[in-house]
C-alpha cells in the first residue's frame, strides 16, 4: 500500500523523513482499478504505509504531530514495471556513487513514473543489490526491486545487440558449457540476492548465425530454480524459444515475439496457459528499439500488430 501523488513527481518511498505521520490531500483517490474514485479526500501515511483514506463524506482521526503534503492532485495505488534493466552510467558504481546522484537514476528512469516495484530482468547482480540496498537502508529513495541477476546465454550466443556494453561487462556474461555449470551458476546468482534468474532461448550473435540454449542446461536451470523457490524468466526471441521454454519448465517469458509471420497458434497458446506461464509483453520496447533502427513507422506498426495479435491469442486461451 506504497502510494504515489501525481505531482510535482512527489512519491511516497522508502524514506527516513516518510517514517513520521504524513495527510495527503487529494482531489481524487484511486484505491482500485475497478472501483469509483473517491473525491476530495485525504490519505494519512504512518511509518510509511497507509493507515487511513477519508473522502468528502467521511472523517478520519489525524494525529497532532502530522504534516501535510505540499502536493495535492490525483492519487493511485503505485505502479509495477516487470522489464527494466538496471546497468548503464545511471547506475554504475551504486556502491559509492554520491547519493543525489545514485537518487536522480533511480528517479528518472522509474519513480518519476510512479513505479514503486520493478523487476530487472538482467544486469550487473551486485551492482544491483548495492541499489536495492541503499534504498532499503533510507539512503535513497526509490522503488521495491526485484532482480533476475545475471542472465544465462547459449554458448557463444551474445546477442549482437549487446555489443557495445562495456568488457568488463561482456567477460562476466554467463554462458554454461554444461548442466552442471548451469546449476552453479544459479546457485551463484540466488546466493548474491536474485529473485529468480532468467535464460535466453534462442539468441543471434551476428547476422544470420542462430544460437539455441541446450535443452538440457535449460533443464538444470528450471529444476536448480524450482529447488529454491524461485521462479524462472526467460527471453524466447521466437516461437521455437517459446516451446523449448515450455519443454524445460519456464515460468515467465519477458517479451512477446517479434517479426513472426503468423499469430501464435491455439495449440501453443493452450500449452502456454496448461502450464501456466506468464508473458511480459514490452510493446513500449519494440517501438523504442524498431525506431532506434529508423525502421519506417508503417513496419513499426505492422510489426507491433503482429506482437498484439500474439497476446490476443494468449488472452483467449
Amino acid at each position: 500500500l506504497v502510494a504515489i501523488a501525481s505531482c510535482l513527481g512527489a512519491v511516497v518511498t522508502s524514506n527516513p523523513a516518510s517514517a513520521e505521520p504524513l495527510l495527503i490531500p487529494a482531489d481524487r483517490i484511486y484505491t482500485s482499478p475497478d472501483a469509483p474514485p473517491l473525491s476530495n479526500g485525504s490519505i494519512l501515511v504512518s511509518d510509511r504505509r497507509i493507515v487511513s483514506i477519508a473522502d468528502e463524506r467521511s472523517r478520519m482521526a489525524v494525529p497532532a504531530d502530522t504534516r501535510t503534503s505540499e502536493c495535492r492532485g490525483v492519487v493511485v495505488a503505485g505502479f509495477q514495471n516487470s522489464h527494466v534493466h538496471l546497468l548503464g552510467p545511471l547506475f554504475d558504481g551504486a556502491a559509492t556513487k554520491p547519493a543525489p546522484e545514485l537518487e536522480r537514476g533511480v528517479e528518472s528512469m522509474l519513480t518519476r513514473y510512479g513505479f514503486t516495484t520493478v523487476f530487472d530482468t538482467g544486469s550487473d547482480l551486485a551492482n544491483t543489490v548495492a541499489i536495492r540496498s541503499r534504498i532499503e537502508k533510507g539512503d535513497i529513495r526509490g522503488p521495491r526491486i526485484l532482480t533476475a541477476g545475471w542472465p544465462i546465454y547459449p554458448r557463444d550466443g551474445i546477442p549482437s545487440y549487446l555489443n557495445d556494453l562495456p568488457k568488463r561487462v561482456l567477460d562476466q556474461l554467463r554462458q554454461p558449457k554444461s548442466a552442471a555449470e548451469a546449476r552453479a551458476n544459479v546457485l551463484e546468482n540466488l546466493s548474491g540476492g536474485a529473485d529468480g534468474p532468467k535464460i535466453y532461448m534462442v539468441t543471434s550473435p551476428s547476422r544470420n548465425v542462430e544460437r539455441s540454449l541446450g535443452p538440457e542446461v535449460a533443464r538444470a536451470v528450471a529444476r536448480q530454480t524450482h529447488a529454491g523457490g524461485k521462479l524462472l524468466l526467460a527471453h524466447p526471441t521466437n516461437v521455437a524459444g517459446i516451446r523449448a521454454a515450455l519443454e524445460a519448465g519456464v515460468d515467465i517469458i519477458v517479451h512477446t515475439t517479434l517479426g513472426e509471420a503468423t499469430p501464435w497458434d491455439e495449440a501453443l497458446t493452450r500449452e502456454m496457459v496448461k502450464k501456466k506461464m506468464s508473458v511480459i509483453p514490452t510493446f513500449k520496447l519494440w517501438s523504442y528499439e524498431l525506431a532506434k533502427d529508423n525502421v519506417p513507422p508503417e513496419v513499426v506498426n505492422r510489426l507491433v500488430g503482429a506482437t498484439l495479435a500474439e497476446l490476443r491469442s494468449f488472452v483467449a486461451a
